[in-house]
């Protein structure tokens, strides 16, 4: 199903509104109209996939740095060190 026909537009009422729009405008001004739609629509879906990356990208980095603080930090001494020092002295 595509989304025009999801709205309930059939062909008939597809067919109408563009001879409407072509009346309105004149077959002119129709082609310049629909340049702009599409040109319209490419940098909607252009900023979108922008968005859609930055946020890849913000939640990996998120997830990155919380590995790195939980991943478990190596001891700086052990109990056999601090016994050895105990000796010495």
């Amino acid at each position: 199903m595509t989304p025009i026909f999801a709205l309930g537009l059939g062909w008939p009422e597809i067919m109408g509104i563009l001879v409407i729009v072509l009346v309105l405008f004149g077959a002119k001004k129709v082609p310049e109209l629909m340049k702009g739609l599409g040109t319209g629509i490419k940098e909607f879906k252009k900023a979108s996939r922008d968005v859609q990356d930055e946020l890849h990208r913000s939640v990996e980095e998120d997830d990155a740095a919380k590995a790195h603080k939980i991943a478990p930090q190596p001891p700086t001494s052990t109990v056999a060190q601090a016994s050895q020092q105990d000796t010495k002295s």
